[in-house]
This record gives structure tokens, sequence and C-alpha cells, in this order.
């Protein structure tokens, strides 16, 4: 019961931040208008897409994640087996560790790319 409280607080609060963030934009641009700014205020830094998504990046990016864990899980085993700390923590901590590095590394060879 607890948790359904939760979900319910969380998604309230999302949509009240939401709600009140367009309401005063929509305020404050109605506010500029009656004064008689002039429109062109409102496309500042919108003059076209700065993101294109590419399909290429995006596979290679999971492809890596992927890996990624497939080697913390490998190594995760080997550290379970190998050392006296508690299986969970070895299995999370290195699919955490060999996640994170794909994504790191990923991040190194799109910069370099571009």
């Amino acid at each position: 019961m607890e948790g359904l409280i939760g979900f319910i607080a969380f998604f309230a609060m999302v949509f009240g931040i939401a709600y009140v963030h367009y309401t005063t934009r929509n305020k404050e641009r109605m506010a500029l208008i009656e004064k008689g700014a002039d429109a062109s205020l409102f496309n500042t830094g919108k003059e076209g897409p700065k993101f294109t998504f590419v399909w290429g990046r995006f596979t290679l990016k999971v492809g890596m994640l992927f890996m990624g864990i497939a080697i913390g899980v490998i190594a995760g085993a080997i550290l379970s087996s190998v050392s006296s700390m508690e299986e969970g923590v070895c299995y999370l901590s290195m699919i955490f560790f060999f996640g994170g590095l794909s994504l790191v590394l990923f991040y190194l060879i799109d910069r370099k790319n571009k």
C-alpha cells in the first residue's frame, strides 16, 4: 500500500511541476505580448533541430552497453568465486562498472569521430 501511495505522489509531483512551468511560461508570454514586445523573442535558440538521431551511433551505444553488461556478469562470477564477498554484490558491482565503462568508451569513440 505504501508503494502505491509513493507512485501516486511521484506522478502528482511531476504533473504539478509541469503544470506550474507551462502556466508560468504562458503568463510571461502573454504579458510580453500585451506590452507590445516583438514575438520573435520566443524563437531564440530554436532555428533548427540541434539533435539528430543517428541509428548507427545508437546501435553502437546499445551494443557496447550490452557487451559491457555481459563482461560484467562474467567478471562478477569470477569475483564471487575468488573473493569472500557476497554473490549479489559481486555481480551488481561488476555489471555497473563494466556497463559504465562501455558508455565512457562510446563517448570517447563518438567524440573522436566528430
